[in-house]
């Protein structure tokens, strides 16, 4: 550009020169003239783009590369929507300089043990990795976008505290766009609702960990089983399917406590019991999936009863969340690590790929069974990405100031649920994406 400005003066000055003098030497330098402007054109191209900027090196993760500046990761193009190809599951988490997409400190959705910030934790790293998936984009958490499609109805969250730890992260996701009205609350802020008037958009948490009717477990009244009634459905949240247009089931962990199972009138089999019960003992996986299987079943047997509605409705299956206690949860177990693991570093164990497996196909079957009902069931598969965020979790910042007491003081760790902001706003960025197919 220098050197075609550099041109063009110099040849402004010679035309300003031309007028004096005679025609033989006028021709001469219009010979000149002409002969530079065609080695102008034969050598630099003027139309030609400027060269592009050189390509950023991949850049090594924190943990390894402290000192240099971390460069925000080139933005994968966001899948089409409804490609089915697109496996959310399979993937990795790389690092993200970007800050969270709410504050922890400031969204009142959040339950006191899951305010990691607030509740002291001092180390920042677990909030800045995105979930990239391996052969796909996965598009950022859109609230306007979420809202636009949420208004006029009515998402409910049901299940265990993993269900009430995503609906309170969805809350605050949205709260970024639309401020939130808590309209119920019962005492133990296990079932709460939310509305956001701009949208007269509804957001609820149900909670059934066992989706069937079921008595849990109270170490501190003798309680030492849950009961579960495999043949009664948890009315509490069944019967309010005809108000809700999206369900989000979210259940596994308490599946996994001795319990004694009942169905027509008797005790069936038992997990985990003492001998002295004389229950027969049953595998937890095999309750898990006859439970699954019939919830969907109801609620198809249901939507089909009231008419379908119209409104098209969503049943969205969460996967198996693995927990990451270094020993027994029970003994005070911590999580210390402070990086999500590498890709093929933290391989599922059986129970967590049992459990997922149950979830994934019972999704598909009563998809392929309910389509005629104008219902849509899918997989939210969660399971592996969950996996790989061992420092994602509370920990000790489940309280306020845990060490305060001194050193030597045993302190519980809550190495389950999750950090908010933190691993669990993913799920609610995949289930945007199930929405929209």
């Amino acid at each position: 550009m220098l050197f075609t400005n550099f041109l063009k003066t110099h040849q402004q000055l010679q035309n300003d020169k031309l007028l004096l003098l005679p025609k033989r030497q006028l021709v001469t330098y219009a010979l000149y003239a002409l002969i530079a402007v065609a080695l102008l054109y034969l050598f630099v191209d003027p139309a030609a783009p400027a060269p592009s900027a050189p390509k950023p090196s991949s850049v090594a993760a924190p943990w390894v590369q402290e000192e240099e500046e971390l460069l925000p990761p080139p933005s994968p193009s966001p899948p089409h929507q409804g490609d089915e190809r697109c496996d959310y599951s399979d993937g990795e988490w790389v690092p993200d300089p970007r800050p969270p997409p709410y504050n922890g400190t400031a969204c009142e959705a959040i339950k006191d043990g899951r305010s990691c910030m607030a509740n002291g934790r001092a180390d920042t790293g677990y909030l800045h990795w995105r979930w990239q998936p391996r052969r796909c984009g996965l598009p950022d958490f859109s609230p306007e976008a979420f809202l636009r499609w949420l208004g006029d109805r009515h998402m409910a969250f049901v299940g265990d505290s993993l269900a009430r730890n995503q609906a309170e992260s969805l809350v605050c996701l949205l709260s970024a766009w639309s401020p939130p009205e808590l309209v119920h609350r019962d005492p133990e802020g296990r079932f709460r609702r939310w509305v956001f008037r701009e949208h007269n958009a509804t957001v609820s948490i149900f909670w059934s960990p066992f989706l069937v009717k079921g008595v849990e477990k109270s170490e501190h009244t003798g309680v030492r089983y849950n009961e579960l009634f495999l043949d009664a459905f948890d009315e509490r949240w069944m019967s309010q399917l005809g108000a809700i247009d999206a369900a989000v089931l979210s259940a596994g962990q308490w599946f996994r406590i001795p319990s004694i199972y009942h169905e027509g009138g008797g005790v069936v089999g038992c997990y985990g019991c003492a001998a002295e019960l004389n229950h027969t003992e049953t595998s937890f996986f095999a309750v898990f999936r006859d439970v699954v299987g019939r919830t969907l079943a109801e609620i198809t047997r249901r939507h089909e009863r009231g008419g379908g509605g119209d409104k098209p409705r969503l049943v969205a299956l969460a996967t198996f969340s693995p927990s990451h206690f270094e020993g027994e949860w029970n003994k005070g177990a911590p999580c210390t690590k402070k990086r999500p693991y590498r890709k093929g570093e933290k391989e599922l164990g059986y129970t967590e790929t049992e459990m997922r497996k149950i979830v994934v196909e019972a999704a598909d079957e009563a998809g392929a069974a309910a389509a005629p009902a104008g219902l849509r069931f899918a997989a939210l598969d969660v399971t592996t990405l969950a996996n790989m965020r061992p420092d994602g979790h509370p920990g000790p910042y489940m309280r306020k100031n845990p060490f305060a007491a001194g050193e030597g003081r045993p302190v519980q760790n809550d190495c389950l649920h999750w950090c908010m902001p933190g691993p669990v706003d993913t799920f609610n960025q995949i289930l945007q994406q199930t929405i929209l197919r």
